[in-house]
């Protein structure tokens, strides 16, 4: 197997994270780093050049493979440089600002005739892929709604991220995951209608905020929600991470945190209907919202998924060896960036926007 060599453009968060993955994982080796601020160059690990200039990077002919990790604002210059320098692209999400600059890519990249994938590690996250297995199983009958929902600590934000200039803000931060996952769990399903709330909750320029409804052709209703700053003490229940719930007429499943703890929950059986004839209990009439008399809930465990990030290298690596397909096609992040649109037209207009009923 021959190893494959890396240059990673932008020395970041992302790029020490990929700088310390690849040095680990066989059949790659990180050949170089570059990053437009040298001190971001001061740790890298020894052994692997410094390019004093993405275009040093770009003509070293050792690299195969760029990654860039840079900023959101410069992917689309990066990739044409990157496609017209031979070298094959992995590019840090989003890949694109918007469709327009991503269409563009993809017309270089096709003349260029290399490699052009994006990294949607996410998809290989242990809580989405719990839920996803929940769902494709279906476990849980027809399945209604699915909720995925994040959220955060005290509203801050960091370095670029703060600036919408530079691609800032949570939706193209933590959005863009979190709506690639909803579409990748339901591949089959046309989403027909969007509806956004995005906000600027305490943050001057970007937003920190947003809970987003998508109307699926299958009849599922999904919800996304993020936000920075929903404060809580409830701390020992994950709070300030990850939360998932799913419906079906068969069972829920719920489950919370990066490291999902959760259950599948089903009724033993349905109160029954009783037109015209007066019930009470000790809730009140309206049963279905008091507590459950004992027995009628009973509890299966959720199968923790044992995905990790290193799974989205391990497919690239059979990938480029030819053995499967790229498990991120440029088509499924054309959509995610085609839904982000619509979810700030949505926002902006404060009006539903249909979106897939051709």
């Amino acid at each position: 197997m021959e190893t494959i060599k890396i240059g990673i453009i932008g020395h970041g968060f992302m790029g020490h994270e990929h700088e310390t993955m690849l040095t680990q994982m066989e059949g790659y080796r990180v050949v170089g780093i570059s990053d437009i601020d040298p001190k971001q160059l001061e740790d890298v690990k020894e052994g692997i050049k410094r390019y004093a200039s993405n275009e040093e990077l770009f003509e070293d002919p050792e690299v195969q493979v760029v990654l860039i990790a840079a900023n959101n604002n410069q992917h689309h210059k990066l990739v044409l440089q990157a496609a017209r320098a031979g070298k094959d692209i992995i590019c840090e999400k989003p890949v694109a600002m918007n469709v327009q600059e991503l269409d563009d890519m993809v017309r270089v990249v096709e003349e260029c005739g290399v490699n052009f994938t994006v990294h949607h590690q996410r998809r290989f996250d242990p809580d989405f892929r719990t839920m996803k297995d929940v769902y494709d199983s279906g476990t849980l009958g027809k399945v209604y709604s699915v909720k995925s929902a994040l959220y955060g600590f005290n509203g801050n934000m960091h370095d670029w991220h703060v600036y919408l200039a530079e691609g800032g803000g949570m939706l193209f931060d933590w959005g863009v995951h979190l709506l690639d996952q909803l579409l990748y769990m339901m591949p089959g399903a046309k989403l027909l209608s969007v509806y956004a709330d995005v906000r600027n909750v305490i943050n001057f320029e970007v937003d920190d905020y947003f809970k987003i409804l998508m109307r699926f052709d299958n009849d599922v209703t999904a919800e996304v929600e993020l936000g920075t700053y929903f404060l809580s003490d409830k701390m020992h229940d994950k709070w300030f991470e990850r939360h998932w719930i799913m419906g079906g007429d068969k069972g829920t499943a719920y489950a919370d945190g990066f490291d999902p703890e959760g259950k599948i929950v089903r009724t033993t059986r349905l109160l029954t209907n009783v037109g015209g004839q007066r019930t009470m209990t000790a809730a009140g009439p309206t049963r279905s919202f008091g507590p459950p008399s004992e027995g009628t809930l009973v509890t299966e465990p959720l199968t923790k998924a044992g995905t990790c990030h290193e799974d989205y290298f391990r497919n690239y690596r059979e990938a480029y060896d030819g053995q499967t397909d790229f498990l991120v096609k440029i088509s499924e992040t054309r959509r995610v960036l085609a839904l982000m649109e619509a979810v700030r037209k949505s926002a902006e207009t404060k009006e539903s926007v249909r979106f897939e009923w051709e």
